[in-house]
C-alpha cells in the first residue's frame, strides 16, 4: 500500500522517514519528494508497505505525531486523476482566436 506523508519538514531523509515506518512493519520505499530546481526536500514523500494491515497501523499512529516539530498528516495515497485529454495539443492545435486588434493569427 502506497501511503502520502506530508507536512514533513524540511530535513526529513528518505532513510529517516523510512524508519519511521519500519517500527509499524516492513517497509518496501520510502521516498521523500524533492525539488529540481532547488534540490530542497517539498515538504512531502511517500512510504510503500506490502501489508495493509501494517500499513493501516502506521497511518493511524503517524497521522497528527510531531516529529521533527511539525505533526504530519498521513494517509493512503490516492492516483492523481488524469484529466481528460483534448485533440489538437502543442502550439495553435486549437480554435483559431481573434486578438484585440481584430486580426486573425
Amino acid at each position: 500500500m502506497d501511503i502520502y506523508v506530508g507536512n514533513l519538514a524540511y530535513s526529513t531523509t528518505d532513510d529517516s522517514l523510512k524508519q519511521l515506518f519500519a517500527e509499524f512493519g516492513n517497509v518496501t520505499s520510502a521516498r521523500v519528494c524533492i525539488d529540481r530546481m532547488s534540490g530542497r526536500s517539498k515538504g512531502f514523500g511517500f512510504v510503500e508497505m506490502p501489508d495493509a494491515n501494517e500499513a493501516q497501523a502506521a497511518i493511524a499512529a503517524t497521522n497528527g505525531k510531531e516529529v521533527d516539530g511539525r505533526a504530519l498528516r498521513v494517509n493512503e495515497s490516492q492516483p492523481k486523476p488524469r484529466e481528460e485529454r483534448r485533440g489538437g495539443g502543442g502550439f495553435g492545435g486549437g480554435e483559431r482566436r481573434e486578438s484585440r486588434g481584430g486580426s486573425r493569427w
